[in-house]
């Protein structure tokens, strides 16, 4: 069995072939996973509501090679620019019962497997022509190889609870795919001490194993004694919850849990089937006897419900683990790091068991089960940034929309965790409502995290953006986004003011502007980075940030809505991440379009604006905002729509919007507007960009 590449080594050309076989491997174990699959419908008919269908998932990890690959220019083409957009963003449901309505023009199945075997080529040929150095780093182009391999590696696991909530009719045994046949009475469970200790954890950069951006810094804490369950919970533990009208006790659960548990109206867990007076569990491709000495697989709420259940029986308090405790645990047991696993894996992870749970009794670590393998354990520490945290630029927003205080980690990886999923060094975090392959061991403790805020607050580019948003006027000089919004207000005087579409919002301060006279507002951005900090303002009316002064000294912003007189109208506006080049067609029936200084930051401009007719209303205005700095490092040469000479003539920006917008657009009016952008307390940069102001035709 394939696991996770080491990046250290002599030899290159094997090193190359360790990693063709990997991809190899994963790309077409994920395929076998979707041969579970008999109806056609399967793939367009949603599992769950929150998500999207499972024809995305199938096409989403294909599509983000090509889309990283582009980025890290390892190739310099696209396969399929509909299916590259369709297939690029996932869905993270805010909450339960966010309902996605939106319809999406999917591609065939056999669109789909052509484009898959496509990009299976084009990897391929990647992995044998690119030069290979080792040890490879995370400033390595072989780094985004493997970010793909392991990025696939997550959705076979998520992919797989999707096909969990299918109709069994639409599914088939596979002989890849079989569940454990092992189960009866469950051990009974007990409280074993642990002894406390020092726990170090984060990654070192330029560690033997490929990781993500969050398992990246430092982070170091003192664990004192405590208590954890010998077990993971079983079935038939968490079964005396259920007939003791646990579901029904609304002392056990916090708001958050009960809101979810009401509307939900759940009476177990989601994988139960009522048969009876008794329960039927659904695996992966079929419905079997509920193994009592299975772990339950439940969402947070419910875990943390059991445990405030648990602590009235046992007459202690008891909790789940803190992230803390879960490393303190598997230190405490010796449970050896991957590297040291040899031919077997201790636990039932990495699909070297079976495909599905097995009895709790199975695996011993040191007096302990189960601390790694068989289900995912629900922590209750909220996932955060260690010190010294740094996005990836390739994937930058991979963990940053998480660290919101509302995603929990889970620990220790489950039957289907391969890859990066089964080390130790893992950090995987999901919603609290959210089913996974995830149960849950409780710990009895006094221990407190001291767990900081998340790092973006003083991330030098979002800083700068928080600044230039919301800063103070410098050398008399105007904040450049209230600016621009105020006069596209201005022009927009005599006319509806219903929708408006803020392209390149930032941190937003634009769309808050825009809002004040506009019923709705959406802004839209590339970075998932600006549109976190932008949404986190519009739900709690603060940000804050810290500015560099001179070197390493600092000082504290704060930002309020109340402030600028915004909080009553933020309601007005809805952020959403987006590529600009390819925006979809919801994004359509706008009395305004303004795009601030993003043009000549495009990939793509001429696709850009020749969308945006089609997106207007009748007589609806276009606002541009650029100084037209063209830079080959974000827009190719060939794409420039200005700033070169042709025939020997010079071809100016506006000359080119001219050419691309004349035919659906008149001219208004030019205007010079000056930004400051600052960096440090003395140093800043001074620059004029050119507004132009568009009203589309009469047809």
């Amino acid at each position: 069995m394939l696991r996770t590449p080491i990046l250290t080594g002599m030899d290159a050309q094997s090193k190359r072939q360790e990693i063709r076989d990997y991809f190899q491997s994963c790309y077409r174990r994920y395929e076998s996973l979707f041969e579970v699959i008999s109806d056609e419908n399967a793939y367009y008919n949603k599992a769950d509501p929150l998500r999207h269908p499972l024809i995305f998932y199938y096409g989403h990890t294909a599509v983000f090679y090509i889309n990283k690959f582009k980025l890290a220019k390892l190739i310099d083409y696209r396969v399929d620019k509909h299916l590259e957009s369709i297939f690029a963003i996932g869905v993270d449901e805010m909450s339960w019962d966010d309902l996605n309505e939106k319809h999406y023009d999917w591609p065939t199945l056999q669109e789909t497997r052509q484009y898959r075997d496509k990009v299976f080529e084009i990897v391929n040929g990647v992995i044998d022509r690119l030069t290979l150095e080792l040890p490879i780093t995370e400033k390595s182009p072989w780094w985004t190889i493997l970010m793909g391999i392991e990025h696939e590696n997550i959705h076979l696991e998520t992919s797989a609870v999707l096909m969990r909530q299918l109709p069994l009719t639409w599914l088939r045994q596979h002989h890849s795919w079989q569940a454990s046949e092992s189960a009866g009475m469950s051990p009974s469970n007990s409280l074993l001490e642990v002894k406390g200790g020092t726990v170090h954890s984060g990654t070192a950069i330029h560690a033997s194993l490929y990781g993500w951006d969050n398992e990246y810094g430092e982070h170091t804490c003192e664990v004192p004694d405590f208590k954890a369950s010998k077990y993971l919970v079983s079935n038939q533990e968490f079964l005396e919850f259920v007939e003791d009208r646990g579901y029904e006790t609304s002392s056990f659960w916090s708001e958050e849990g009960n809101a979810w548990r009401s509307y939900e109206k759940v009476s177990a867990p989601r994988f139960w089937i009522a048969a009876g007076d008794h329960y039927k569990l659904r695996t992966l491709t079929k419905e079997i006897p509920l193994p009592l000495n299975w772990p339950v697989e439940v969402n947070f709420h419910e875990a943390e419900a059991f445990c405030k259940w648990k602590s009235e029986k046992l007459g202690v308090t008891v909790t789940l683990p803190t992230e803390d405790e879960y490393f303190r645990l598997r230190d405490f047991t010796q449970v050896e790091p991957i590297l040291s696993w040899g031919e077997k894996v201790p636990g039932n992870l990495a699909l070297e068991g079976a495909a599905s749970s097995t009895p709790i009794d199975c695996y011993e670590h040191h007096g302990f089960y189960d601390v790694i393998g068989n289900v995912w354990q629900w922590s209750r520490t909220p996932i955060y940034p260690y010190e010294g945290f740094k996005v990836h630029p390739i994937y930058d927003d991979f963990t940053v929309p998480t660290f919101d205080g509302e995603h929990n980690l889970i620990k220790g990886g489950s039957w289907i965790s391969c890859g990066n999923l089964a080390t130790e060094s893992s950090r995987y975090a999901f919603r609290r409502h959210f089913y996974q392959f995830a149960g849950f061991r409780y710990v009895e403790s006094m221990y407190e995290e001291d767990i900081k805020t998340s790092a973006y607050m003083s991330d030098i580019l979002i800083s700068q953006y928080c600044h230039f948003g919301w800063g103070e006027n410098r050398f008399g000089v105007a904040n450049y986004p209230q600016t621009c919004a105020k006069l596209a207000l201005e022009y927009m005087r005599q006319k509806s003011k219903g929708r408006a579409l803020d392209v390149g919002c930032a941190i937003g301060r634009s769309s808050f502007e825009l809002a004040r006279e506009f019923d709705e507002v959406i802004g839209v951005d590339f970075s998932a980075r600006f549109i976190q900090q932008a949404q986190l303002l519009k739900e709690e009316g603060v940000l804050r940030y810290s500015i560099p002064i001179e070197g390493e000294l600092e000082w504290f912003e704060e930002v309020s809505l109340n402030t600028y007189g915004l909080e009553e109208i933020a309601h007005k506006v809805s952020f959403w991440q987006a590529d600009a080049c390819n925006l979809k067609s919801i994004y359509e029936g706008f009395d305004l379009i303004f795009a601030g200084n993003l043009i000549d930051r495009l990939y793509d401009p001429g696709k850009f604006l020749d969308s945006l007719a089609a997106r207007l209303n009748e007589e609806g205005m276009l606002i541009l905002t650029s100084p037209y700095t063209w830079m080959e490092e974000y827009t190719p040469k060939e794409k420039w729509i200005g700033g070169y000479k042709k025939d020997g003539n010079a071809v100016t920006t506006l000359d080119g919007l001219m050419e691309y917008l004349g035919g659906d657009f008149v001219l208004v009016d030019t205007q010079e507007i000056p930004f400051v952008i600052r960096e440090t307390e003395r140093k800043h940069q001074y620059t004029i960009a050119q507004m132009s102001i568009w009203q589309k035709k009469r047809k």
